[in-house]
């Protein structure tokens, strides 16, 4: 699903629109007024800003988020970050967590609409949960030099702390913890390493492992338990439906309820923000 970015700061540059002309900054070099800056505003962001709106105000009205359901989601990213929160969610264009949630509440709006649309059979259901491994949680060492992954699981086997030798990993980001990954599940590490990390047993440690990123030594800290099939069928619902999801399906769904809506835009500027595309929401 595409992620929305939308910054409190446009939305109150748009609603100047029905403000004075009054200068807003004064120079002698002249005067900017407000008319100038909701025009700049709305020619760089307007559609865009817009569009979300939008999209928020027509798919609230028969699909409800709840705030469980936001911070459930929130949660997440965060156990996975972990510490580097709030700068990740920087580096990818959010202004802060709250932000954020907005963006993942809108997020989760136009994946029920979406799913309303998508059928799954027990057949499918049965083979996710055949395919199904739960989430582990591990820590590694990362290095570009084989030999000195050899030489750290030499240590390690000598009887080095693992959390010690840590602090020599090129991975920076966890170097300083021990190594901690978090918890993470199939398809978000490299190949290599998941299959590698998935085949050790708890507080095993493998010997080097070479992936796209250099040689890594893990551990396995920890491993939750598969629950039943009834126990997890809505879970495994919405993951073979979200497997399902393509853009032309975003963009079909998104355009059949701007249509039931009746959205109409007056500003001739942004017509667009009723238009949408297979790149627009990716």
């Amino acid at each position: 699903m595409k992620k929305w970015i939308l910054s409190g700061f446009m939305v109150g540059a748009l609603a100047l629109a029905g403000c004075s002309s009054s200068a807003i900054m004064k120079s002698d070099a002249g005067n900017i007024s407000q008319d100038e800056l909701y025009q700049a505003m709305k020619d760089k962001y307007g559609t865009q800003t817009l569009q979300q709106l939008a999209v928020e105000k027509v798919l609230a009205k028969n699909y409800s988020v709840s705030k469980s359901e936001v911070d459930a989601r929130v949660n997440k990213t965060k156990e996975q970050i972990g510490d580097s929160f709030l700068s990740t969610l920087q580096q990818y264009g959010f202004k802060d967590e709250n932000d954020y949630r907005n963006s993942v509440k809108l997020n989760l709006l136009e994946q029920k609409a979406v799913f309303k649309t998508i059928k799954v059979t027990d057949k499918e259901l049965k083979q996710a949960y055949d395919d199904y491994k739960p989430e582990i949680r591990a820590r590694h060492i990362l290095v570009t030099d084989e030999a000195k992954a050899n030489e750290i699981a030499a240590k390690l086997k000598s009887g080095s702390k693992f959390e010690d030798l840590a602090k020599e990993s090129e991975d920076t980001a966890t170097a300083s913890k021990g190594g901690d990954l978090g918890w993470f599940g199939t398809g978000v590490m490299d190949p290599d390493f998941e299959k590698a990390a998935y085949a050790l047993e708890k507080d095993q440690i493998s010997d080097p492992i070479k992936s796209s990123y250099g040689y890594h030594i893990i551990q396995v800290t920890d491993k939750k338990e598969k629950k039943s099939y009834e126990e997890m069928k809505k879970t495994l619902t919405e993951q073979v439906k979200q497997s399902k999801i393509t853009q032309d399906q975003i963009v079909k769904v998104l355009k059949d309820e701007f249509k039931k809506a009746d959205v109409s835009i007056s500003d001739k500027d942004l017509k667009a923000a009723a238009e949408f595309s297979a790149k627009a929401v990716q």
